[in-house]
């Protein structure tokens, strides 16, 4: 199985993982997933790949720790092993189409990243719009810098860059600069249907990734079902990128509350257990 090569905490709750698969990092292309399973007694969770190296044949995931199974992935150390199924998804389509502007939010720098560095690399001058909560949830911000022509940064509290969301940086840019050829964004489902209802009207084509409802990435289970454009999509293999303009964001977004009781029910045992585990001693 996979290994891992490094594990290192780049933000409270956020950890990055190189592992060791060669054939996923040959084959990967900007905006595909893998399949994580853990264990034998795991959940499969789909991670988008934050970054590879075909020549070291290592893929690199982000992942936030949220619920019980990446929040065990937290405990992993260098050398431990897990199953890695991919690359998956439908690619990113990238062209030069002048000037794009990436939006990425909290998690969604993550796989943003890999989008705009082939962005770049196709001859675009690509503006990337990153924001989180506080300055520490900005996260990757010196690898999105590399791979963009300029950077603009916002948190809600005004820790770093200006105060307030990535939405209102996109309306200044706009009305500053005129409209971008295109725009891709990619965080949680409130923030894109907010870029999405901000670029409609101005008939800028918007690009989303629902990675965030995935579960099995298979298309089996019929959990990442989504409605684009009236029809029902599965975001795992028909996605995970859709025209923003298209997507239902408040059937998505109730969809995901669906397993929310399920969830905390696991995530409360996963932690009960991990108390347990720590020596009387060591509790804090």
């Amino acid at each position: 199985m996979p290994e891992l090569l490094e594990v290192e905490e780049i933000a409270p709750a956020f950890k990055r993982y190189l592992v060791a698969a060669p054939e996923i990092a040959r084959k990967h292309r900007a905006g595909q997933f893998v399949i994580v399973l853990l264990h034998g007694q795991g959940e499969r969770i789909p991670l988008t790949i934050a970054d590879s190296d075909a020549a070291a044949g290592t893929i690199t995931l982000v992942v936030q720790e949220v619920g019980k199974t990446t929040m065990e992935m937290g405990t992993l150390k260098v050398g431990d092993s897990i199953e890695v199924v991919g690359p998956l998804g439908t690619p990113t389509h990238v062209e030069k189409w002048g000037t794009v502007v990436c939006v990425g939010g909290g998690a969604g720098i993550a796989p943003l990243l890999p989008i705009a560095r082939a962005l770049k690399a196709a001859g675009n001058h690509v503006v990337s719009i990153l924001g989180g909560r506080n300055q520490d949830l900005v996260i990757l911000r010196p690898e999105m810098e590399a791979a963009s022509s300029e950077m603009i940064y916002t948190t809600d509290d005004g820790s770093f860059g200006r105060k307030g969301f990535v939405s209102h940086a996109l309306t200044d840019l706009i009305a500053e600069r005129g409209k971008p050829a295109v725009v891709f964004a990619i965080g949680p489902a409130i923030m894109m249907k907010v870029i999405a209802d901000l670029t409609r009207p101005l008939g800028i084509p918007t690009v989303c990734s629902l990675n965030t409802i995935m579960i099995d990435g298979t298309g089996m289970c019929g959990g990442c079902r989504v409605a684009v454009g009236g029809d029902s999509k599965f975001v795992c293999v028909d996605g995970p990128e859709f025209d923003a303009h298209k997507v239902d964001f408040d059937l998505m977004m109730k969809r995901q509350r669906t397993y929310l009781q399920q969830e905390e029910v696991a995530r409360k045992r996963f932690l009960d257990h991990q108390c347990r585990a720590v020596p009387p001693a060591e509790v804090k």
